[in-house]
């Protein structure tokens, strides 16, 4: 049997060395577990408990009920799925007296310590079982405070609850009760009390989804949008016309103001006053949009209408959430208000990536017909359409993988991927600014503190624009630029580090990964702009990185360089050490001939390789831990040395080639082995990292995972080196 498993379940026993086959084989797995579907989009309602710049939630009960009376509670509801039994780990800072409910039962308790120092995290591991987990933070009004924040440990892994009310099934958020002088005698979420129904005390749960009485007299653009003058406003549905051909509809109801009604693009009713609709339009078989825009004169403004089949028993149509929207029954979004003599362009308005300008200044959004309720975007994909930085190796792999195998399906799928990407940069920018600081697309580009934010997905984005229009990409490219050479810290001599982190655990610190997650950009910012200060910025950091990381003794680079205790770790840390050489080679590749860095960085390049083909083993792998060979066998280390091995030969790197060529190719046929199975499959890469002065850690608590997208990218890349390999020395 094999390390990971049976070695007649390998790549290798049913394809051998045919690379494409493997590339195929990975990139189609991938491609058909991560489809590409579209973002889901939620109500979320303004007045509920928000998430901040740190992804947790903000519950200031002091804010919200001002006249509360000291004594008093607030319960605080919401739920979060999981897939299986496990367990989230949970931050909370407690401003008053705080308990904590999962599932019923009291798992937090919080003492004077928590209370006295409201401002420091107590981090708990909370366990969850598998399905719907109900959460309930119970707090009590002191004179310290009233209220807590909690959530997600770390906001560059965010995670957000769902209201649990049936009727608003899928809205993030938390409800809440009123103050109130007694606890409650069934905690909500307990067995038979899971939704607020069911509870035995009928509470009166917080945020508010309906109208006041005087609210829902006026039409529904005067209660969402005001009474100011010479401004429009929108509505859109989508209906269901089910008759054949072009058939005849009845459009009914009443206008309160001026109002078009458009449907399949067409204006099939018009009215300059108020007064009853009722009109017969016709329209084609299909599912259509259905737009309404409206205008104010300073009066009551909006619509009721209806539509139904003109024949027959006159049955009204269905309306469809254009948005397909959870947490809400409404039917129509609205968008307002807009300038009256704004020119509308249906495509860009049924757009859901797309702002729009106000006529107050600003830009807007969708919202529906309930109190502080808006339309907003969440991609709950595993992996389309989000940016991180080993999405940005994986995607890189997978478009020149789709070129290897012929397959432009594969590279449209990256295409596409960052196509996403790009549409949805400047809603998450302004969703930042509307909802606390907290998104759900683009969490990391709207919360950038560091390289892994930007830089490596930052480079495969401009990697797919050599061969690809990316609508937007140039706008995302010069903020990655401007952080990595403006913002970024940096020690005296201009070398990266690592400070100032939403991510406390790495403040002052250097990571042999940062070069990965700077260099590749440079290099291709460098090729977009023809400006040599990038390419100059990219060659000085592997002076730096290496004078403080490097190992003589071992020809390897530490892992980490702690600057609070002035060391490096001493620790070879497999993919550590394969990100160092893998961006070495895409340095070289385009660093000039003449650059004063290059002799400097060639005898790096190839004493690194030495110490590296020094710990291949008897197998053809090389180790979690580089050195150390006790520690399992790694696939996304393995393959990184064997892409820069590849590269080398090829670009005439080394002065004895022989050695590299054959420790490519065995690395390859271990990985054929070991880590791909025939499904396409990747076993045995590690995980992400944290870091230790330790090897244990290294070998035992950071283990591998299955299809992790810190080496699909990588293998993929690989065997399409070794495939130019293989092409370059059959035709020397």
């Amino acid at each position: 049997m094999g390390f990971y498993f049976e070695d007649f379940q390998s790549m290798h026993a049913h394809e051998g060395m045919n690379i494409e086959k493997t590339l195929e084989a990975v990139a189609r797995r991938y491609i058909g577990q991560n489809p590409a579907h579209p973002f889901t989009y939620r109500a979320f309602s303004r007045a509920g408990i928000l998430r901040g710049k740190d992804y947790r939630y903000e519950a200031d009960f002091n804010k919200n009920f001002p006249n509360a009376k000291l004594g008093q509670y607030v319960y605080a509801w919401a739920k979060i799925w999981a897939d299986a039994d496990s367990a989230i780990k949970f931050d909370i800072d407690c401003h008053s007296p705080v308990l904590i409910y999962v599932n019923g039962a009291q798992i937090f308790r919080s003492d004077i310590f928590q209370e006295r120092y409201f401002n420091k995290r107590t981090p708990l591991e909370i366990g969850l079982k598998a399905g719907w987990n109900h959460f309930v933070v119970r707090v009590r009004k002191t004179l310290g405070g009233f209220g807590a924040v909690y959530g997600t440990w770390l906001g560059k892994l965010p995670y957000y609850f769902l209201v649990p009310d049936p009727a608003r099934e899928g809205q993030e958020g938390w409800i809440f009760t009123e103050p109130r002088d007694t606890e409650l005698e069934v905690i909500p979420g307990a067995p038979g009390a899971l939704t607020p129904d069911a509870l035995p005390e009928k509470l009166k749960w917080l945020p508010s989804v309906a109208w006041d009485s005087k609210q829902r007299a006026l039409g529904q653009m005067t209660r969402l949008f005001g009474k100011t003058k010479n401004t429009a406003a929108i509505g859109w549905t989508r209906a269901q016309f089910l008759l054949p051909g072009n058939a005849a509809y009845t459009l009914k109801g009443r206008a309160r103001s001026k109002i078009s009604v458009t449907i399949n693009g067409e204006v099939v009713y018009a009215t300059g006053k108020a007064g009853p609709v009722n009109a017969r339009v016709s329209v084609p078989f299909g599912i259509h949009d259905i737009i309404v825009r409206a205008e104010c004169t300073g009066g009551d403004w909006g619509y009721e209408l209806a539509l139904s089949q003109a024949t027959g028993k006159n049955e009204p149509l269905v309306l469809l959430n254009p948005a397909n929207m959870t947490g809400t029954g409404a039917k129509w979004l609205y968008l307002g208000p807009i300038p009256a003599d704004a020119e509308l362009d249906l495509d860009t308005l049924t757009d859901l990536n797309k702002l729009h300008d106000s006529a107050t200044g600003g830009r807007i959004y969708w919202r529906v017909d309930e109190p502080d309720t808006w339309v907003r975007p969440y991609n709950d994909n595993a992996l389309y359409g989000k940016w991180n930085y080993p999405l940005g190796v994986t995607l890189y792999g997978l478009l020149h993988a789709g070129a290897a195998i012929h397959s432009e399906d594969t590279r449209r799928y990256v295409v596409n991927h960052f196509q996403s990407c790009c549409d949805t940069y400047d809603y998450a920018m302004w969703d930042r600014e509307q909802y606390g600081g907290a998104t759900n697309v683009h969490h990391l580009l709207t919360s950038l503190d560091s390289l892994d934010d930007c830089g490596s997905a930052g480079s495969a984005m401009l990697e797919v624009a050599k061969y690809y229009e990316l609508r937007g990409s140039r706008k995302i490219a010069d903020v990655v630029a401007d952080h990595i050479s403006n913002k970024q810290v940096r020690l005296p001599d201009g070398t990266f580090f690592r400070k100032n982190l939403m991510h406390t655990f790495h403040e002052d610190t250097m990571w042999a990964d940062d070069l990965y997650m700077s260099v590749p950009f440079l290099v291709r910012y460098y090729q977009l702009t023809n400006e040599r200060k990038y390419i100059d910025d990219a060659a000085r950091q592997f002076i730096g990185f290496k004078k403080h990381l490097y190992i003589p003794r071992l020809r390897l680079m530490s892992h980490v360089y702690d600057f609070m205790r002035g060391k490096a770790t001493g620790i070879p840390w497999g993919r550590g050490n394969g990100w160092v050489l893998f961006s070495l080679s895409e340095l070289l590749a385009v660093l000039p001939e003449k650059h004063k860095l290059r002799p400097q960085l060639l005898d790096f390049f190839r004493e690194f390789s030495a110490g590296i083909l020094a710990q291949q083993d008897a197998a053809g792998m090389f180790h979690q831990v580089v050195n150390e060979h006790d520690s399992y066998p790694e696939t996304s280390c393995t393959a990184m040395f064997m892409y820069g091995f590849s590269r080398g030969v090829r670009n005439g790197w080394y002065k004895d080639p022989a050695p590299y060529i054959r420790a490519a190719y065995r690395a390859w046929e271990a990985i054929n082995k070991n880590s791909i199975d025939k499904f396409g499959n990747v076993h045995g890469v590690c995980r992400g990292s944290e870091f230790s002065f330790q090897s244990e850690y290294y070998k035992r608590d950071l283990l591998w995972n299955l299809n992790d997208t810190h080496g699909i990218g990588i293998v993929l890349l690989a065997g399409i080196e070794l495939c130019k390999l293989r092409d370059f020395l059959q035709e020397g």
